[in-house]
C-alpha cells in the first residue's frame, strides 16, 4: 500500500467538528469565560481550543489516540498554559478523574456503542447548572433537553 493511502486510511476514523457546527455551538453557549471545559474524543482539539480562545479558565482534552493527543498538546501549548491533555479512553477518564466541569463536550465516532454510559458518566461529572453537549449523527436520539441539527450532525444538550 502506498504511503499516501496508508495515511488516508488512518484518518478515516477522524471526523472533526465542522467550523459551522463549532460556530453554532459557541453561539449557543454564548459565554464560556471562567468555566472548566472538558473536550472528550478531542480528535484535532479544535473545540477545546475554541473554548480557550473564548476565555475558559481550564480546558481538559481527552483523546485516546496518542499521536493525536500529542498533536493537540503541541498546538495548544503555543498559546495557552491552562490546559491538560489525557491520552486515554473517555469512559475510563470519566470514571477516574476527580474534578467536575461546567461544560462537557463529546464528539464520539458516529458508530460509537456506549452512548448511554457516556451520557450517564458525563452528567455525573457536571457541576450544578452545567451543560453536557453530545455531537452525534441525526439517526440517533437520546432524550436531550435541547437538540440542534446541522445537516446530518446533531448537537444534543443535557442540563444539570
Amino acid at each position: 500500500m502506498a504511503r499516501r493511502d496508508r495515511l488516508r486510511k488512518k484518518q478515516t476514523d477522524l471526523r472533526p467538528t465542522s467550523s459551522k457546527v463549532r460556530l453554532a455551538l459557541f453561539n449557543i453557549l454564548y459565554d464560556v469565560s471562567g468555566t472548566r471545559f472538558l473536550d472528550l474524543f478531542a480528535g484535532t482539539g479544535e473545540v477545546g481550543l475554541d473554548a480557550l480562545k473564548k476565555g475558559a479558565d481550564k480546558v481538559v482534552f481527552v483523546e485516546k489516540n496518542k499521536k493525536r493527543a500529542f498533536e493537540i498538546k503541541k498546538k495548544v501549548s503555543k498559546h495557552f498554559s491552562n490546559y491538560k491533555v489525557y491520552p486515554e479512553d473517555s469512559i475510563k477518564f470519566l470514571k477516574s478523574y476527580g474534578e467536575n466541569f461546567n461544560i462537557i463536550f463529546a464528539d464520539p465516532p458516529y458508530n460509537y456503542k456506549d452512548y448511554n454510559k457516556l451520557i450517564d458518566l458525563a452528567l455525573l461529572k457536571l457541576e450544578d447548572n452545567g451543560i453536557f453537549i453530545l455531537e452525534h449523527n441525526s439517526n440517533n436520539s437520546f432524550g436531550a433537553d435541547k437538540e440542534r441539527k446541522y445537516g446530518d450532525t446533531v448537537l444534543s444538550f443535557f442540563y444539570k
